[in-house]
């Protein structure tokens, strides 16, 4: 199978670290236009990537940030809504600041920006939409209350919006990263027994990459991909499995 992406205009929100940037990396090997949007970039985006600024919480920033990528390449073909953050906390303890802030970010940012970038899909008649949800949207833990919820929302509202923007013919689905080490989570740092108990929760038994994920999503954003929509695809390693796996070899 050959996922040809050349001269794609690739959007990914969240771009300027972490799993983000590593996206932003990819479609760039796979000959694509990539926009990276993001509050602040590190240092080793290509140089071939479009970086700007913008803030997913706020209508006006993202419409700035939507006009600047169809003034340099006239059109968008595929969104990546991978910005994010993480909040931690029993709902006994968490504030309304700290909660409202998550689903603003994840779930007010998916929304803005889908809604915009939807607008110069329609004319087209083409485009596809992905979103990051995550495996706490299925089955959350206890102190994740706000991440959790929000995630939910992107399932939920990934598949609302696959059927408005069907006729279309643009697709809309939300894929479930599983356990990426990565400054936001920490589980490169846990101790081995904490991380051997978290591993346990999977049924491959390792961490994930994010070209795990980048993997995916090229597939995606591809032709191949042209008849999936309105879905959550499970890119976890095994974490919305019922059983835990058995330690090998120990």
């Amino acid at each position: 199978m050959h996922l040809d992406l050349t001269d794609r205009v690739v959007v990914v929100t969240g771009a300027g670290r972490g799993i983000g940037r590593t996206l932003a990396q990819r479609f760039t090997t796979e000959r694509a236009h990539v926009a990276a949007l993001d509050l602040a970039f590190e240092d080793d985006l290509p140089t071939e990537v479009t970086r700007i600024p913008c803030d997913v919480t706020e209508p006006t920033s993202v419409q700035a940030a939507v006009d600047a990528v169809v003034d340099r390449h006239g059109r968008i073909d595929v969104l990546v809504n991978n910005a994010g953050t993480n909040v931690d906390g029993r709902v006994a303890d968490l504030t309304w600041d700290r909660f409202r802030r998550c689903l603003d970010v994840n779930v007010g940012g998916v929304f803005l920006v889908s809604q915009a970038v939807a607008e110069v899909m329609k004319p087209r008649r083409r485009g596809r939409i992905l979103s990051a949800a995550s495996f706490a949207a299925i089955v959350p833990s206890v102190g994740s209350a706000a991440y959790a919820a929000s995630k939910a929302a992107v399932v939920q509202f990934t598949r609302v919006l696959a059927s408005e923007l069907g006729p279309y013919d643009i697709t809309v689905n939300a894929y479930a990263p599983g356990m990426v080490p990565t400054a936001m989570n920490g589980f490169a740092d846990l101790p081995p027994a904490a991380a051997d108990e978290l591993l346990d929760t999977l049924s491959l038994r390792r961490w994930e990459s994010a070209d795990d994920v980048a993997d995916l999503l090229v597939f995606l954003a591809s032709d191949a991909a042209s008849y999936i929509t309105g879905t959550l695809v499970d890119v976890s390693g095994g974490k919305l499995a019922t059983q835990i796996p058995a330690r090998a070899h120990r």
